[in-house]
């Protein structure tokens, strides 16, 4: 006669219970809901994560660190009940406890959750990739590569840029120079920051590389009466752009391009700004970037370039390809140490003359999109689809938390091409840059 097990069966929660114990210590953070309505976790949890699938946890087998767990969330099988930095802040504890620690599994780890998979009868299976994941291929930086990485990032919807970036539509650190400035505000300090920095009078000449939907050329001509260039590789962005110059009046001194700054040839301007585009020049493309600039401003001319910048020069530099940002937000990204920013302007023969750190206003501009992102959340969904806005929440909050705890910085770089005999025209001290608290854009 055989024998019946009294024993029930082990749940999901049973399974992966010991995994989440590898990875965070004998005190879990948040609750955790599978599939089969088993849980793990605290009873009144800042927050939970539902696992709607098993595909989330096959995910996590096949990719063990953040990128299976960012497959799972693009793809629906894993949510988050709370807020989104509640749940970022997991990997604060992770860190506080081990200071290597990356969302990775680890041996151990990954033996464990291959196990429980076996048990549950999962192990082996690989689920498809989420649509929004992009694997660029060719050389890196060729003109073809750059164009499709740009556009898997910017060719999303205008109007979604619309709702996450408010009517600055500036996808840029803003500048928060006093207490009580909304979003809108701020960005426009920070393009009258920029062009006092370049010193803009009117008929000069600016050449705004990577312009966007034209903001910063729209506040150049407007506050300044600059004749600006914009130059994008965005189509989408080009249209909108070219839209809002000609609503704005301005179509006579601003021209929107869609042109690659390696093409650019009707020189000399009498400055340049580079607004959140070095980025996505790379950093064995960096010497021909600034090369290029510089023939193409003239003598005595300003260069402003404003980065996004790793704090160690001893990091790699570049995204890495199989990461989360790498896949899903930024390909073929690079982001460089300042020093090392400052030292090829110089070796370029660029004289660097200020140097301004922007952390915690990123920090700010990114709880702004966050908000924005959230107040609109079922539109935003309805615009790029569930896996797209989910990609966009956790990239923006993820990088509001690097720049608050320093992980990530930002700089604005302002280098002038000096004359043969020394003249720079730039002042000698800082003070002509600072916004008129009073009167901001009043010119």
């Amino acid at each position: 006669m055989a024998r019946t097990s009294s024993r029930s069966p082990r749940t999901v929660a049973d399974e992966l219970t010991p995994v989440l114990h590898q990875m965070l210590g004998p005190d879990i953070p948040f609750a955790l809901r599978a599939w089969d309505g088993s849980s793990i976790g605290p009873t009144d949890p800042p927050v939970t994560i539902d696992v709607h699938s098993p595909s989330a946890v096959q995910h996590l087998m096949w990719s063990p660190n953040e990128l299976g767990l960012a497959r799972a969330h693009v793809s629906g099988a894993l949510d988050i009940d709370g807020d989104i930095f509640d749940f970022l802040a997991v990997r604060d504890l992770m860190v506080q406890r081990d200071p290597d620690v990356s969302l990775k599994l680890g041996l151990r780890g990954s033996m464990r959750l291959a196990g429980s998979l076996r048990r549950l009868g999962l192990l082996g299976r690989r689920p498809p990739l989420p649509a929004e994941e992009l694997r660029p291929r060719g050389r890196l930086h060729t003109r073809s590569r750059d164009a499709a990485a740009i556009a898997h990032h910017y060719d999303v919807s205008n109007d979604f840029y619309r709702i996450l970036l408010g009517p600055s539509m500036t996808y840029s650190c803003a500048y928060w120079y006093e207490d009580g400035l909304d979003l809108a505000d701020a960005q426009e300090a920070k393009y009258e920051l920029i062009c006092r920095k370049l010193g803009l009078r009117s008929g000069m000449r600016l050449l705004d590389v990577g312009c966007g939907w034209g903001s910063m050329a729209i506040h150049a001509a407007k506050h300044h009466g600059a004749v600006v260039v914009g130059i994008t590789i965005s189509e989408a962005q080009a249209e909108l752009a070219r839209r809002r110059v000609a609503e704005a009046g301005l179509a006579r001194r601003v021209e929107i391009r869609v042109q690659d700054y390696r093409d650019v040839d009707d020189d000399p301007f009498d400055a340049i700004s580079s607004i959140g585009m070095f980025e996505h020049v790379g950093e064995q493309q960096m010497a021909e970037y600034l090369t290029d600039l510089k023939g193409l401003v003239r003598t005595e001319g300003r260069i402003l370039n404003h980065a996004i910048s790793r704090p160690n020069p001893d990091d790699n530099a570049g995204v890495d390809p199989k990461s989360f940002m790498g896949r899903y937000v930024f390909p073929d990204a690079a982001l460089l140490e300042v020093g090392t920013v400052v030292s090829a302007m110089q070796r370029t023969g660029l004289e660097v003359r200020d140097v301004q750190s922007l952390r915690e206003h990123y920090a700010l501009t990114l709880r702004a999109w966050v908000a924005n992102l959230e107040a609109d959340w079922d539109e935003v969904q309805r615009l790029v689809g569930p896996g797209r806005a989910r990609v966009w929440r956790l990239y923006l909050a993820g990088c509001a938390l690097g720049f608050e705890q320093a992980r990530t910085s930002i700089h604005q770089v302002l280098a002038v091409r000096t004359s043969e005999d020394g003249t720079a025209s730039v002042p000698a001290t800082r003070s002509t840059f600072e916004v008129d608290r009073d009167h901001p854009v009043d010119h």
